[in-house]
Order: C-alpha cells, then sequence, then structure tokens
C-alpha cells in the first residue's frame, strides 16, 4: 500500500514551495485536493511564457499525483463550502503572501475551530515574525537572504545567483518532513498543530556546510571559489566537442583519490612529480596540474573520462545539463524517468522522486486541469447533487471544468 494511504490534504499552494512540498506527499500516496481560483488558478500554471496558460511545464513538474477543485472563496458561499471540506481532511498546506490567508479569513484558529486535529502548515518568506515578516519572497530572495549568492561565483567576481530552485523546493520538503512528524505525533495524541517555515531560514540549511566551515563561526564571510570546490585538482575540466555543457567535474580529495586518477589517465608518471607529490606542492603548482588534466580531458567525451576516471574510484561526473537528463542512460536504467502522456503537451518525459519505499509504491500521474475534479469532489466530499453543483458554477462560486477537456 503507498505509505501515506488515507491522509488527506488541503492544497492551497502556488509556484514551487508549496506546491513542492504536497507533490512529495502526494508521491507517498497522500490525497491532495488543490484548491484554486476559477478565473486562473495557481499562477505557475502559466509559467515560462507559455502559449497555454493553465498548464505550463513549469506547473506539471510540481503537482502530480494531485486533484484539482476551483472554488471562489472571495465569496461567502465560496468560502462556506471550503469551510466544510476542512473537517474531512487532515493538513492543510499554503503558501500565499503575507496576510492573504487574513483578509479571506481562514488562519489557524478558523480552521482549528471546525477541525481540531487539523495539522495547518504556512511557508512564509520570511516567517510570522520578526522585521522582515512583512516582506514578499520568492526563490532567489530567500538564496540571496540565506547567503547562498554570496558563496555562488568566482572569486574575484560578485555574487552570483545559484541555478537550483533550493529557495523554493528546498524549503517545500522541509515543510513535507515536518508535517509527516506532526502526523506522527497526531497518531499518539489525537491532536492537530500549526506549522510556520520561513523560506530564508529553511535556505541556510543547504549553505549550513560552507557557513560553518568558511565563517569562523560568523565573524567573516566564506569566499566564492568558482569551480574549485577544493584542493587542487578539484575542479571542472573541459571534455570535446567543446559544447557548454562539455565539462567533467572532478573531487579527488584524498590520496587514494589521487592515485587512481593518475592511473585512470595512464600518468603513473605525475604521483613522482615532485610539483605534484604532496598536497601543497599540488596547490602551489595547480596552474600547471590543471594544464596536465585538462589535456587528457579533452582528449574525451564528458562520458569517456567520467566512466574512465569513475572506474578508477575516484569522484566525479559528467556535467549533465537539463535535457540530459531526461535521456540519462542511468536514470533511465534505474527507472526514475516516467513517460506521461499529458493534455497539451503529449508524451513527455518526466523526472521521478529520489526516495524508494520497499513496501510502498505510487505511480505518478498527470497533473490535473483547472478544477478538473471540482464536481466529482463536491458530489464525494459533501454529498452534493447535479442540480446544486450547476448552481454553483452559474454563479460563479466554481468553476467550469468543462472548458479544460
Amino acid at each position: 500500500m503507498p505509505a501515506l494511504d488515507g491522509m488527506k490534504i488541503l492544497d492551497m499552494t502556488q509556484y514551487e514551495a508549496g506546491t513542492s512540498c504536497t507533490q512529495a506527499l502526494a508521491w507517498f500516496g497522500a490525497d491532495v485536493v488543490k484548491i484554486e481560483a476559477p478565473e486562473y488558478g495557481d499562477p505557475g500554471r502559466g509559467v515560462g511564457r507559455t502559449a497555454n496558460k493553465d498548464y505550463s511545464a513549469y506547473f506539471c513538474a510540481w503537482n502530480a499525483n494531485k486533484r484539482s477543485i476551483a472554488l471562489d472563496l472571495k465569496t461567502d458561499e465560496g468560502r462556506e463550502l471550503f469551510m466544510q471540506l476542512v473537517p474531512k481532511f487532515d493538513v492543510f498546506v499554503e503558501n500565499y503572501g503575507p496576510g492573504v490567508i487574513e483578509r479571506l479569513e481562514i488562519g489557524y484558529e478558523a480552521l482549528r475551530a471546525v477541525n481540531p486535529g487539523l495539522i495547518y502548515a504556512r511557508i512564509k518568506g520570511f516567517g510570522n515574525s520578526g522585521p522582515y515578516s512583512g516582506f514578499r519572497c520568492m526563490d532567489m530572495i530567500a538564496q540571496a537572504a540565506a547567503g547562498a549568492f554570496s558563496i555562488t561565483g568566482e572569486p574575484d567576481g560578485p555574487p552570483m545567483m545559484p541555478g537550483p530552485t533550493t529557495g523554493d523546493a528546498g524549503t517545500g520538503v522541509q515543510t513535507a518532513m515536518a508535517i509527516l512528524a506532526a502526523y506522527v505525533q497526531k497518531q499518539r495524541t489525537g491532536v492537530g498543530q500549526e506549522i510556520e517555515i520561513s523560506m530564508q531560514e529553511a535556505m541556510t540549511y543547504f549553505v549550513r556546510t560552507r557557513a560553518f566551515i568558511g565563517s569562523a563561526w560568523g565573524t567573516k564571510a566564506s569566499p566564492r571559489t568558482g569551480n574549485a570546490g577544493g584542493l587542487p585538482p578539484v575542479n571542472i575540466y573541459p571534455c570535446k566537442p567543446f559544447g557548454p555543457n562539455d565539462y567533467i567535474y572532478l573531487m579527488p580529495v584524498n590520496q587514494d583519490h589521487w592515485d587512481g586518477l593518475c592511473a585512470a589517465m595512464d600518468h603513473g608518471e605525475l604521483l613522482i612529480d615532485p610539483r605534484f607529490e604532496t598536497n601543497q606542492g599540488r596547490i602551489e603548482n595547480g596552474a600547471a596540474l590543471y594544464e596536465e588534466i585538462r589535456n587528457w580531458t579533452g582528449q574525451r567525451t564528458k562520458y569517456e573520462a567520467m566512466e574512465t576516471i569513475a572506474a578508477a574510484g575516484v569522484p566525479c561526473s559528467a556535467c549533465l545539463d537539463t535535457a540530459e537528463l531526461h535521456h540519462d542512460k542511468h536514470l533511465t536504467a534505474r527507472g526514475f524517468v516516467h513517460e506521461i502522456d499529458l493534455p497539451v503537451h503529449g508524451k513527455v518525459p518526466i523526472l521521478g522522486f529520489a526516495p524508494r519505499l520497499s513496501d510502498s509504491q505510487v505511480d505518478i500521474t498527470r497533473p490535473p486541469r483547472l478544477g478538473e475534479h471540482t464536481d466529482q469532489l463536491l458530489a464525494s466530499e459533501l454529498g452534493l447533487d447535479d442540480e446544486q453543483i450547476t448552481a454553483l458554477r452559474d454563479s460563479g462560486v466554481i468553476g467550469d471544468a468543462a472548458r479544460f477537456t
């Protein structure tokens, strides 16, 4: 059975920080119902300057295995329907901007009044207290505020935007972990609770190593090191045919790795070269060592270089680009890449979810169209009949799912 079979989640999230949280729980088997505004839904549906305004690739990345109900919470009738749904669910998750939930009058106290066992999770850029609590936040804002920019870039260059969206998705996964902890506690006590998480604080978890190693307990800033993520020869090296991502990253960090690297390149002479015999020598002659390795990698593709060096026990990887991820032979062999037939997009490869449970299996299902499950959910959860649902649609309280079929 799915690990979270029976857990029911009301998902009032948008973009990525919240949607990544609820999708992770859905991939463990939770029943996730996405509450969306009838007119436009989650604004992430249109991200990426896509011609399709309700089903972008970005939206599909973070909303698989969910159902969608299009419900106007700004109307009295819509809010009343929502409040009737709340007692039937275990968890509520939201990541709207400061003050939005309060204006809708669906804060923790209001929902707890109708469902004392509810786990109520809130994701905010800077939390619900403190001098920055009213500030708006997006992924890279959280990363800038958490020090990630300061440790990214070349040593003599400015702070640089990191590539991964850990400010959002990293916060989402931490929120999912907190929800699971609260859910376990609820099994013992029967009592729900409120969860609050700050994106800035969550993001500091991912810079923790650099903050602790390089900042001397906050007395100085950790430096930027570019691609030299350790002592030479730790670095990135170009490979043929020398395209924008034709590189391999090498991370030999001990003597065994160094020995293996020299053996893999068939350059045993480097082991007895007085310039490279010690760590200090490799530091002092780093430029010359880089050229030795670059000359070797430049005669091979990044895959050839990786497979040769990795086979010698040296930590390394080809620098895969985002297109290659969808077709990588290793990820494909492990079943991590799934082919899904999506509306609008057709059959496409979808990247999976890393956790693998031996006794829990959940297949990936396609993300919902806006309001696709509105009628189904109102009938099954609240017992509304066709006539009542039609009246709600005619009055604009719920969306018209038929326009997306």
